[in-house]
């Protein structure tokens, strides 16, 4: 796992540049990790030599490398929520034991001006960095409030060994700071999330309605609530067709096999299709009427409600969290019960009855989405706040 998969870059006393090391928890293309891509292009942008050092191989890539990054494969520990319980935090251990010395290695070689590390998942990083004395900074998505209080905590309190810490949003500055994190030197940075490359209008009038969800299909994500939400749809007498666009993380292949036997328990078949994972979700976006985020649990941001505002798209959205403060500003958005299918179809029913200002406001949406949520903002801050660290050396 310690191997890399290209040169590592060199040391910035040796070439007079600026070098940050780019910490991720996977490989994947969902909302953290687009994040960190777009920060990787503003460090490029920038003049940065960028180091990626990831868990594992995947999609994100090639699309570090065609930014001029570097991608190293480090065995980190990632912490996750089965590591909270006694069995395993054994487990995390082991796994700390094992990561350190690469983690520790790849720091010393590649020398960086500063260490990024994106999500609170792979908090060894900061320890590792604090003890070889390299400036870091943490970003954030997380904000999970529910979560015992002690599990909340131990993924805070390590926030407190960064320089600087950047929260994506006034949901997740809230539950680390109330989790012991470090206020003073944390900095909100909404997420920047580009559009497509044109927007359609929505079309003139449906005949029935079609639907998609794009994201991590998980319980959390409540996709299971979206295929309830289009069989109750049916009963109303709308022909919903549902697009589910999204795979499960390793270990998570139960969910899609329930998912399966809820559609065909709920004689779905000829109206839910699971499209898979899709690294380009515009096209359909584009072919949908209404976007639905169901999500049961806590979100930090809600990249998937920007989404579908880019898009021209009307959303249906849990009330809570991250979820509500990105859908604050769009008329287009509708908050519902969590956890609660009836109310997402009937909210799916009030924006097809009303379908002409739905289609206006959904228009309205795409161009103060792509105001407040610009990419190059984003990009500018994050980089303003990893160049504030570096300069601390």
């Amino acid at each position: 796992m310690g191997r890399t998969s290209a040169p590592v870059t060199p040391a910035p006393s040796e070439i007079g540049r600026r070098v940050a090391l780019v910490a991720n928890p996977s490989a994947d293309l969902y909302g953290s990790d687009r994040m960190v891509l777009e920060a990787v292009r503003g460090l490029r942008q920038d003049g940065w030599d960028v180091v990626v050092a990831a868990t594992q191989d995947g999609p994100l890539k090639a699309e570090m490398l065609a930014l001029g990054a570097q991608w190293q494969l480090c065995r980190a520990p990632v912490v996750r929520k089965s590591n909270l319980r006694p069995g395993g935090l054994v487990q995390l251990a082991a796994e700390v034991v094992r990561g350190l010395p690469s983690m520790v290695r790849t720091l010393r070689r590649v020398r960086p001006d500063v260490l990024y590390v994106n999500t609170v998942t792979i908090p060894l990083w900061l320890l590792v960095a604090k003890v070889l004395g390299v400036p870091s900074v943490v970003h954030v998505h997380e904000a999970e409030s529910s979560v015992p209080r002690v599990a909340r905590v131990g993924l805070a309190l390590p926030t407190r060994l960064a320089t600087r810490v950047i929260c994506n949003s006034e949901t997740s500055r809230a539950v680390t700071a109330s989790s012991g994190g470090p206020t003073a030197r944390m900095v909100v940075v909404r997420n920047g999330v580009a559009g497509p490359d044109h927007v359609e209008a929505p079309r003139l009038q449906p005949d029935g309605v079609r639907l998609v969800f794009v994201g991590r299909l998980s319980p959390r994500k409540g996709v299971d609530v979206a295929v309830l939400a289009a069989a109750a749809l049916l009963r109303r007498g709308i022909d919903a067709r549902l697009e589910v666009v999204g795979d499960v993380f390793p270990g998570y292949e139960w969910y899609h096999e329930e998912l399966v036997e809820l559609i065909r328990r709920e004689a779905l078949g000829d109206h839910v299709s699971l499209v898979g994972f899709a690294s380009d979700v515009w096209p359909h976006l584009r072919a949908a009427d209404v976007v639905l985020v169901p999500s049961r649990s806590e979100e930090s941001f809600g990249n998937s409600v920007v989404e579908a505002a880019l898009s021209a798209r009307p959303v249906v959205v849990s009330d809570h969290t991250g979820l509500r403060e990105a859908a604050s500003t769009l008329r287009a958005a509708v908050r519902v019960a969590v956890d609660d299918p009836d109310a997402v179809a009937a909210a799916v029913e009030g924006l097809l009855s009303r379908w002409e200002q739905t289609r206006e406001d959904a228009l309205r949406d795409a161009d103060v989405a792509a105001r407040e949520y610009a990419p190059a903002r984003y990009r500018e801050a994050v980089c303003g706040v990893l160049v504030a660290a570096a300069a601390t050396r």
